[in-house]
């Protein structure tokens, strides 16, 4: 299963709604997902992936981790793997 797939399964858990119902393009609010269900996205993607999201539930807008859409969440768990490993 691809970061793509593992993330739509894990927005789409959250949003209460079937894997293809989520989109690259979809926003979190779109999909219904409110503070809670991103807190919990972001729980649940860190232990997925065993990585830690640089990701401030208080204030998300001063986050350095992109959540406007599934796409730029895919593409910022992929880049964070891809520096844990170089961290190795």
């Amino acid at each position: 299963m691809s970061v793509k797939d593992k993330v739509i399964a894990i927005i789409a858990e959250q949003a209460v709604l079937e894997p293809s119902d989520v989109t690259m393009d979809s926003t979190l609010e779109s999909l219904g997902i409110d503070s809670l269900g991103l807190v919990e996205s972001i729980f649940a993607i860190e232990e997925e992936f065993d990585i830690s999201v640089p990701f401030n539930a208080n204030d998300p807008s001063e986050s350095d981790f992109d959540i406007s859409t599934v796409a730029s969440i895919v593409s910022g768990i992929e880049k964070l793997m891809a520096e844990q490993k170089d961290a190795v």
